[in-house]
């Protein structure tokens, strides 16, 4: 792990070393668009880019944080964790450590550095990935250890230095405690997929995740790779639409008077069209098909039959296009382009939706020919520059 300009950003603004680095990946989202909040399956990947942060205890009780995205930095006291205007991108770490300090884990002032490959707006959730990278640097800084209660007795450090790894349980708490500080801080009503995905990676396997149950089961992956395409067309999940699709599949769950989309049927969901309006109905539709393909890709991946999950792939996004409505023409264009080349097993878009970049599954031999043709057919039918993007599938954070 290369945490050299991390380290040299931290240097460069503070004028020291730091004292401790921490970093969390991005994810992809394989299969399972929307149904991590309907307590569906999702299948994720850890990527090899990432948020990482360099920090340093202080004493005088001020958090400062610099970021090399950003050009505005962030000061503020350890009592004071409110929103400030001028550096909305904080609020992803204050958002945590709020959530920390409400289950009882004590810190103190440090100074903090962030830096990060992964691209935003993208739908590789940058977002979890500084949530996730924050409550590490805190559990490096001031070592703390969560139950289901809150923090409990802290780790204790190696004659290195290092603390434990992290168990599954704990990882699952750290989860929970990310992404309550998605939701309440930052305003948006996200499932634990991020988080989850982030934390427990596995290189060369996929994710397949339950989040009714929060079990993770790995099965590898050998043989393709994965390449995402960025539409250009920016993201920006806190405008409202994904709270909006989330309340639509709130509302058709309890209309239905299922716990949950998981628990609904496509045939109960059929004959109970009447209850729901348009738009429920088509957002239903799609989150209880999802889960069945997720269900089916799970199967195929385990017997090792890539074409035949590359095919729920691309059904996937017929779906998000066609029921959920959370593409976008761009997006539809880039599945097109890679629909048509022969290397490709499968294409959808990844993420949230309503813009950002979609994911491929591509024959190993023959990657270097879909990313020049995926360049040159979207540069000839939007104009738009678009550098295709391999990513390796990597361990989770630490």
């Amino acid at each position: 792990m290369d945490t050299t300009a991390v380290k040299q950003f931290f240097r460069q603004h503070f004028g020291y070393t730091p004292a401790h680095v921490a970093w969390a990946p991005g994810r992809l989202e394989l299969l399972g668009n929307h149904t991590d909040y309907n307590e569906g399956l999702v299948m994720s990947v850890a990527v090899d880019k990432y948020v990482r942060i360099a920090a340093s205890p202080r004493i005088d009780g001020k958090i400062e944080l610099v970021s090399s995205a950003f050009p505005q930095p962030d000061n503020f006291w350890i009592s004071e964790l409110k929103h400030n205007p001028a550096a909305p991108w904080a609020d992803y770490v204050k958002g945590v450590l709020v959530q920390l300090r409400k289950r009882g884990v004590h810190f103190s002032g440090f100074s903090a550095a962030i830096h990060s490959d992964l691209p935003v707006g993208v739908g590789m959730s940058s977002s979890a990935a500084v949530e996730v990278a924050t409550a590490l640097i805190v559990r490096q800084l001031f070592p703390y250890s969560l139950t289901e209660l809150g923090a409990s007795i802290p780790p204790r450090r190696d004659p290195r230095g290092r603390l434990p790894p992290l168990g599954a349980k704990e990882k699952l708490h750290l989860a929970r405690v990310c992404q309550a500080a998605e939701i309440e801080f930052v305003g948006v009503n996200c499932g634990l997929l991020d988080q989850i995905s982030s934390l427990c990676g596995r290189s060369y396997h996929v994710m397949n995740i339950d989040c009714r149950f929060h079990t993770v089961d790995l099965t590898p992956l050998f043989g393709e790779a994965i390449v995402v395409c960025d539409s250009g067309v920016k993201h920006e999940l806190i405008g409202g639409e994904y709270n909006e699709l989330r309340e639509n599949c709130e509302s058709a769950a309890q209309a239905l008077r299922a716990k949950s989309l998981r628990s609904v049927e496509l045939a109960w969901l059929k004959a109970n069209r009447g209850s729901l309006n348009q738009r429920q109905y088509e957002c239903a539709y799609h989150v209880v098909g999802e889960i069945q393909r997720v269900a089916f890709a799970e199967r195929a991946l385990s017997e090792d039959d890539h074409r035949q999950f590359g095919q729920y792939m691309f059904l996937s996004h017929e779906s998000s296009r066609d029921h959920l409505k959370n593409s976008c023409p761009e997006l539809d264009l880039l599945v097109e382009l890679a629909r048509a080349h022969p290397g490709c097993l499968g294409a959808r878009l990844t993420g949230g939706g309503f813009g950002g970049a979609t994911v491929n599954l591509v024959a190993y031999h023959q990657v270097e020919d879909f990313l020049r043709h995926m360049a040159e057919q979207y540069k000839r039918r939007t104009g738009r520059n678009m550098k295709p993007m391999v990513c390796q599938v990597v361990d989770g954070a630490e």
